[in-house]
């Protein structure tokens, strides 16, 4: 913190070392903090990529994502073995996202964001699978897992960033004093809407909007961005 600190208010808070002025410093810094719009990516940008495969390969079981299972690593157990079933593997996966893109007016709407705040992608996808969205997304930020895989592209296993990922990114950039603003769509983005400084559910099947009735629900871009605007502390506008 003393590092942050000194970076914006060098004179008033380090010439000196007064402790009164860097607490009246840390206040100050708190009620201007920057705001950080926080977004889940599958639902919200761009399509399931697990239903798309599903899809893709008529595995029906494949369709289950965190808005059936809200456990992501008993969801993750059982697309590894799945996958292994029947005999694919990370080639496979990569073939069908290099055929997607992202929600119709999804691209529009990260410009839109862009402008108005600093933009983090929180989502419980793999580095593997998000480059070619990225790309067509401008390559915002994004903060996810990685998948294991052996020499011929079996999928072996998956790595966490860590425990409950999204909540925890949250908290460390409210650490930092950034005000957050997080919209996702399903049960795994739920403890990061709880702890952002506001929340939203985006495109959200009725069983979360039922479950969790605290977040506002919206559906499309226009009201999402009208969402944000609520909860900004600043004078924004469309």
């Amino acid at each position: 913190m003393d590092v942050l600190l000194h970076t914006l208010y060098p004179s008033a808070c380090f010439l000196g070392g007064d402790k009164r002025q860097i607490s009246m410093c840390v206040n100050d810094l708190k009620g201007k903090s920057v705001e950080l719009a926080c977004l889940d990516l599958e639902g919200v940008l761009i399509p399931e990529i697990w239903i798309e495969f599903a899809n893709k390969t008529g595995i029906e079981e494949l369709k289950a994502t965190t808005r059936d299972i809200p456990d992501y690593d008993v969801l993750m157990k059982q697309r590894l073995r799945i996958l292994d079933e029947h005999g694919l593997g990370l080639n496979e996966i990569q073939e069908v996202i290099a055929t997607l893109e992202p929600l119709p007016g999804a691209r529009e709407f990260i410009d839109w964001l862009r402008e108005r705040f600093q933009v983090i992608i929180l989502s419980d996808t793999f580095y593997e699978f998000s480059q070619p969205l990225m790309r067509q997304l401008g390559f915002p930020t994004l903060f996810c897992h990685r998948l294991e895989t052996d020499e011929s592209g079996r999928v072996v296993d998956y790595t966490l960033r860590q425990k409950d990922p999204k909540r925890q990114s949250i908290l460390a950039l409210q650490g930092l004093y950034y005000r957050t603003i997080a919209a996702g769509d399903s049960y795994n983005d739920t403890t990061m809407l709880g702890q952002a400084d506001a929340g939203i559910l985006f495109k959200s099947p009725q069983n979360v909007i039922d479950e969790f009735p605290q977040f506002p629900a919206v559906h499309e871009y226009e009201d999402l961005k009208k969402e944000f605007i609520k909860a900004s502390n600043r004078d924004l506008s469309l």
